[in-house]
């Protein structure tokens, strides 16, 4: 606020940092306007990232109970959720990968089995330029497992040679991950990264890849290009006009203005005594203070759930909301299953902690690829764990643990009894500590792909609800299953299903739609540009936009989404000023 009765005005607000927030502001930025950039969490800069079980336990968002963190974890009654409350949005948690939404996955009217159509308003060809922006802005390169600082990475090794053995499609999909101190470099690990340019606004040094595994929990090494060191960065340096990045910010209120653009509340949440919101202190934030902020454009990108429920609680304050609103919602098809050694003591050796978590993915085929393929089409990716929860899953194997112990225990006592003289117990805590091959053969298996996005999100006593269930699901999520069995036997392994897989429950890290785009208001909230039907200047730039599965990785296809939009909506304004 400026401190008096007339609120601040800009060309546009950004609702959010993640993949279209962010890039929506750096276009907007770069192209002169007045921007300001709302984001509920706070920066993370290189280093800040939680390791510890208390700062853990502190790393939730939940602002009631005084959690500012950066995990958002939703539990609905047919599956969970787990997305990011930070600057960067989910960039800071997701594992780089930067795959384009394959070309006929575009489908249009592709019957669903409650009725209604999956459909595309845009094509691969749309988006093709807009893709090679935002890989060429994050750095995108597939892991250099050819390069001798990062060849020995066991779990890329032991998926491309199962897929090879299967008659798979396996590759190396492109991340956003810096492995090199500069492009075109030699890869090497743990060395500083050149400067891109433009300031970082963290202001703090970055270093290349570590092969840590703990890309899904926050790089502390800044490895990863995520946007709020890339987008978000080039947004803040911008000249003549900085994009205006506030965080601590969480959207409460939207309204269209009489004369034309759009009226935000919002509260901040920040660590002071006067409004209650010291961390760790349980607060009402219902009577936060609120703030406000007017603006020619208003750019939502909250997130699936964000933005949706945003729509959703004014939508009286916004006349002409499309029926479509909470449409078409789906888990991206997401599935979480582990591979463990087939025998105890024995196994390949995987190590899931060594390596970024995704370096390998696999593509099963579509029926819409027209090659024959049968059913949905889906993706394997191997996955990865931080090395400290390897202590974890060796420590799972109770009976071992305890015969070893035991065999320690009567070794050195028997050594006491004897009157050794040879006090060297090097050989016995080896074999305490066993051998391992319960934490080196477990991997996680990451699917992905093209779920059915038939859930649908409402208002149930003023909180976001969303009825989606796996049900009419099942024949692609047995696909995947079988996909992922075929891999454990080439591998000598077993699957282990997620356990909430028994009550046929999956937890998403990717939720999509809410806000689908569409041709007509009839069949979604968006034009084909993300703009809202009916609602000249409010746009929808974040995955509530999908009106269906991406069916790869969705955060690449999010981006350039926003990047197309940013496009179309800067080319409105110039057409504008010419009829002027």
């Amino acid at each position: 606020m400026t401190g008096t009765s007339t609120p601040e005005h800009v060309d546009a607000v950004v609702v959010g940092s993640g993949f279209g927030g962010a890039v929506s502001a750096f276009r907007l930025a770069e192209a002169g306007r007045r921007v300001i950039v709302l984001e509920r969490g706070r920066p993370y800069p290189p280093g800040s990232f939680p390791r510890t079980p208390r700062q853990m336990g502190r790393a939730f968002w939940d602002p009631g109970a005084g959690l500012h963190g950066m995990f958002d974890v939703w539990s609905f009654r047919g599956f969970d959720s787990v997305v990011s409350s930070g600057l960067g949005g989910g960039s800071l948690i997701y594992a780089n990968v930067l795959l384009r939404k394959d070309e006929k996955w575009f489908v249009h009217e592709d019957p669903l089995p409650g009725g209604g159509y999956e459909t595309w308003p845009v094509t691969r060809a749309d988006l093709d330029p807009h893709y090679d922006v935002v890989e060429r802005m994050l750095g995108a390169t597939p892991y250099p497992l050819h390069a001798p600082a990062y060849a020995d990475t066991a779990k890329t090794q032991a998926l491309r040679k199962a897929a090879e053995k299967l008659g798979l499609d396996w590759q190396l999909p492109p991340l956003a991950v810096s492995f090199a101190p500069r492009p075109g470099a030699r890869p090497a690990i743990g060395v500083p990264l050149a400067d891109p340019g433009y300031a970082n606004l963290h202001g703090a040094p970055r270093h290349t890849c570590r092969l840590c595994g703990e890309c899904d929990i926050g790089c502390n090494d800044g490895a990863k290009n995520t946007l709020d060191h890339t987008y978000l960065s080039a947004a803040a340096a911008a000249a003549p006009h900085p994009a205006d990045i506030r965080t601590g910010c969480e959207v409460r209120g939207l309204a269209a203005r009489e004369r034309g653009g759009y009226e935000v509340t919002y509260v901040e949440h920040r660590p002071s005594a006067e409004d209650g919101t010291r961390t760790g202190t349980r607060t009402d934030t219902a009577k936060l203070p609120l703030r406000t902020v007017t603006c020619d454009r208003l750019i939502l990108a909250a997130g699936t759930y964000g933005t949706t429920y945003l729509l959703l609680t004014n939508r009286d304050r916004l006349p002409g909301l499309s029926r479509a609103l909470g449409t078409r919602m789906s888990g991206n098809g997401d599935l979480l299953t582990f591979l463990l050694p087939e025998h105890k003591g024995t196994g390949p050796a995987l190590d899931a902690s060594r390596g970024p978590v995704i370096t390998g993915a696999i593509r099963v085929g579509d029926r819409a690829d027209g090659s024959g393929a049968q059913g949905r089409g889906h993706y394997v990716q191997d996955g990865g764990y931080p090395g400290f929860t390897d202590w974890i899953v060796q420590s799972s194997d109770l009976t071992g643990t305890f015969f070893r112990t035991a065999e320690f225990l009567a070794r050195l006592l028997l050594n006491v009894l004897r009157g050794s003289p040879d006090h060297r117990v090097g050989a016995e805590l080896s074999r305490l500590l066993g051998n391992g091959a319960l934490s080196a053969g477990t991997l996680p298996l990451l699917g992905m792909g093209r779920d059915v996005p038939d859930g649908v999100g409402k208002l149930r006593d003023g909180l976001l609800d969303v009825a989606w269930t796996t049900e009419t699901s099942t024949a692609y999520f047995g696909r995947v299953r079988e996909t992922m069995r075929d891999l454990a036997e080439q591998l000598d392994t077993r699957l282990l299903d997620n356990p909430l897989w028994l009550f046929r429950r999956v937890v998403t890290v990717h939720p999509l739609g809410g806000a689908p785009i569409s041709h007509h208001p009839a069949d979604g909230v968006c034009d084909a540009f993300g703009q809202v039907h009916g609602l000249p200047g409010l746009y929808v730039a974040d995955g509530a936009a999908m009106p269906g599965p991406v069916g790869a990785n969705p955060s690449l296809t999010i981006a350039a989404l926003a990047d197309r939009m940013s496009t179309a909506l800067l080319e409105e304004r110039v057409a504008a000023r010419a009829r002027d």
